[in-house]
């Protein structure tokens, strides 16, 4: 067995001062509030000082250093293996709208990547789709030409159906952990429902949506918010639309861009107040731009984006955030001012129930072991997948 001394361990619902974490083959067996360093067999790993908290889970994330998702085969066991850098140990991978032939590609590589995983590299979790079906108007990045209504088809030889993309969903069904839409689109409503009904969770988001028809498409079976306030209709008091409607619901979990630009501090602590640490799942929306220098050029499927505060096509578009979750966990405890329990819940536990993983994303008997080391400012000193070392700063 493993036991990692000395560091403060951040617990569901505490902070363990100087205790020590008990590893045994890839599962956590016990937290004890002591010193403990086992018998002659066993190894002792000295971490005072040190911060240990559950391995950052991250729902959303296109990319990060230099690799996008929809590079091509093999794309994703790529973003899984510089994860670890930033104390990524699972993650969704995150496409955005696309022809039919890259989407299955893109899932084939998933599929790929989850059958045969590296045991250093971030867990690959069933995908998540930033699908077709958005409202062009709250397009943000996505690309126009690839966008579709649920019900239209086309006539044209040269051009794919909203059918050619609902096909390969429903064929790689098993590998999507969720599929972001807008819910007011014609047909919107039904594939809300179809998608629930063959397990496939929706995320509202790219939308505009008013109150009413988000209250509808929750009523259906949406479980989720996309990228919270982002790309979806505005909250004023007379007129809540899609914010309000994912704000006082207790059946949807809200991702929320927690790099200090997507969303202002105050409102983060606005909706993390209003639903509370349980319902709001930290995210990056990172690019392939994360982890590089400001001015780097990089694409986001296909499309260039340049590094700056954000990822941004050449146009000026905002493409998504070049955060990662390392420095979501330092904004949100020090920016946003979150308590340091609440904030590490929202990085790893939230997105772990929100996908149904039972055994990830809290430092607790019976859960895998991994978990992240970090600094005083929250730096990642290493990260640990099923209690093997999968990043170390110092190597």
């Amino acid at each position: 067995m493993i036991f990692v001394t000395g560091a403060d361990l951040v617990l569901a619902n505490r902070v363990l001062r100087g205790g020590t974490l008990v590893i045994d083959a890839d599962r956590i067996v016990e937290t004890l509030d002591e010193v403990r360093k086992g018998g002659a067999r066993d190894q002792h790993i000295d971490m005072s000082g040190r911060l240990l908290v559950p391995g950052f889970i991250d729902a959303h994330v296109h990319g990060v250093a230099g690799h996008d998702v929809l590079d091509g085969p093999g794309a994703v066991a790529v973003v899984a293996e510089r994860l670890p850098r930033w104390g990524v140990t699972a993650f969704s991978p995150t496409s955005i709208a696309c022809p039919p032939a890259q989407l299955d590609a893109f899932l084939a590589d998933v599929a790929q990547a989850r059958a045969q995983p590296n045991p250093t590299s971030a867990r690959v979790l069933p995908a998540h789709l930033e699908s077709n079906f958005i409202n062009p108007h709250y397009r943000g990045a996505q690309p126009l030409g690839c966008l579709r209504t649920p019900v239209a088809s086309t006539h044209d030889p040269n051009a794919f159906s909203a059918r050619d993309i609902l096909a390969i969903i429903d064929r790689r069904r098993s590998d999507i952990a969720v599929v972001t839409m807008a819910p007011e689109l014609d047909g919107g409503m039904p594939l809300v429902r179809a998608l629930r009904a063959g397990g496939v969770a929706v995320s509202l988001g790219h939308s505009g949506a008013t109150f009413e028809e988000a209250e509808e498409a929750i009523a259906a079976g949406a479980s989720r918010a996309t990228h919270l306030f982002n790309r979806m209709t505005p909250m004023t008091h007379r007129n809540p639309g899609l914010p309000g409607a994912v704000l006082a619901s207790d059946d949807v979990a809200a991702e929320l861009i927690c790099d200090g630009h997507h969303v202002h501090p105050a409102m983060m602590r606005f909706a993390i107040g209003a639903k509370g640490p349980s319902r709001i799942l930290a995210i990056t929306d990172g690019t392939a731009g994360s982890g590089l220098p400001a001015g780097s050029r990089t694409t986001l499927g296909g499309q260039p984006v340049t590094v700056g505060d954000v990822a941004r096509l050449d146009d000026g578009t905002t493409a998504g955030s070049v955060a990662t979750m390392d420095r979501v966990l330092a904004l949100l405890l020090t920016v946003a001012r979150i308590d340091l329990v609440h904030g590490v819940e929202m990085c790893a536990a939230t997105a772990a129930r929100a996908m149904g993983l039972a055994d990830q994303g809290v430092l607790a008997p019976g859960a895998l072991a991994d978990f992240v080391s970090l600094d005083r400012q929250y730096h990642v000193l290493e990260t640990w997948i099923g209690g093997r070392r999968a990043y170390s700063a110092g190597a």
